[in-house]
């Protein structure tokens, strides 16, 4: 089968969606299938199987910043593509998203299955609500990864919706080489802005002995001022953007990853990848997080935005080995259930009986 996905977001810089296509793509050719990766790239292509369609804009959206491409250019890039990759189907991630996913949807010549991401609020649906739901009338089938993503288009578009579910490469996380550390230590990975709590993390730190180590990866709006914030704080290590390798090894070195965000996660993706590199959990008792992490099993889930409930949990982990190791090998067998493999049989059962 030769299948056609299309991502709306910059594939040269992290991000859920990003990751999601890439790693589906990956797992579906190793099943022996033809597949190709349409999206922007600031820079060269990050796989072999990706035809670059122009740098992005950022734009914000859902309390981030979005890198997408809504220009022109962008446009005739697309429509030579399909064009010339004659596909069997095509596979819109986030299909509303201005840029190419719209594009193919506009311009409708082959299957379409389209997924649906994001969780929140969107005021792109509510003020383009006509518009947007003709064009996802266009979609053969629509898809979404969770409760919070279906509900989110369901209310302002209507519509029937096959529930899925984001994946993980477990093998690129189970065996990477776990990166050296000297003291317990906490990562953190995720945009420093304010949705994804880095601040209340740091308030937490103030609370944990003096023999703990945080690791503080990626960058964002607000990196100087928190780390102006902590700046006497030496047990943090900013580490800035870091690419997969170094992602993975770190979430195996860490003995614990906390993921303290406030609001707007639809699918926890990076508790998976914690999971899958048998790394212990906290986190936020977001619906999101829910969905992927049961409380007291793969992780302990606090309240978003308590800094003492937060301490509390890490302090746990880091203190009980026992606690650590049921909640490191319950994550491994989830990562398992959640694997990439296992969501692209889902993903070409649906193309099979579309086609």
């Amino acid at each position: 089968m030769r299948v056609g996905f299309v991502c709306p977001y910059s594939l040269t810089l992290p991000g859920g969606v990003q990751g999601q296509v890439l790693g589906l793509a990956r797992a579906m050719r190793t099943a022996g299938h033809d597949v190709r990766v349409l999206g922007p790239c600031d820079g060269p292509p990050p796989d072999a199987g990706v035809t670059p369609l122009g740098n992005s804009i950022p734009l914000a959206a859902n309390g981030s910043v979005a890198p997408i491409a809504p220009d022109v250019p962008c446009v005739l890039r697309t429509i030579r593509a399909m064009r010339d990759e004659q596909f069997d189907v095509v596979h819109l991630h986030e299909p509303l998203v201005p840029g190419p996913c719209m594009t193919v949807a506009l311009l409708k010549n082959t299957p379409l299955v389209g997924t649906f991401h994001a969780a929140g609020v969107s005021a792109s649906y509510r003020w383009a609500r006509g518009p947007l739901r003709w064009l996802a009338s266009r979609l053969d089938v629509a898809c979404a990864v969770s409760e919070d993503a279906r509900k989110l288009v369901d209310h302002y578009l209507g519509g029937d919706y096959e529930m899925v579910f984001n994946g993980i490469e477990v093998e690129r996380f189970a065996k990477a080489t776990p990166h050296p550390t000297d003291r317990p230590t906490i990562l953190f990975l995720g945009r420093h802005e304010e949705r994804k709590g880095l601040a209340v993390l740091l308030d937490a730190m103030a609370r944990l002995p003096s023999d703990i180590r945080l690791w503080v990866a990626s960058d964002g709006p607000q990196t100087a001022e928190l780390q102006a914030r902590s700046a006497s704080d030496q047990r943090i290590e900013w580490l800035g953007r870091i690419d997969d390798v170094e992602k993975a090894q770190r979430l195996r070195g860490a003995d614990v990853f906390c993921a303290p965000s406030l609001h707007g996660e639809s699918f926890g993706v990076v508790l998976l990848e914690a999971m899958a590199a048998g790394t212990p959990l906290v986190a936020t008792d977001l619906p999101g997080y829910r969905r992927v992490a049961r409380d007291g099993m793969e992780a302990i889930l606090v309240p978003p935005g308590d800094a003492d409930a937060l301490a509390d949990a890490l302090r746990r982990v880091l203190t009980d080995a026992e606690v650590a190791r049921r909640m490191s090998n319950a994550g491994s067998e989830r990562a398992d259930e959640l694997s990439m493999d296992r969501l692209a049989e889902r993903y070409l059962g649906i193309y099979e009986r579309l086609l």
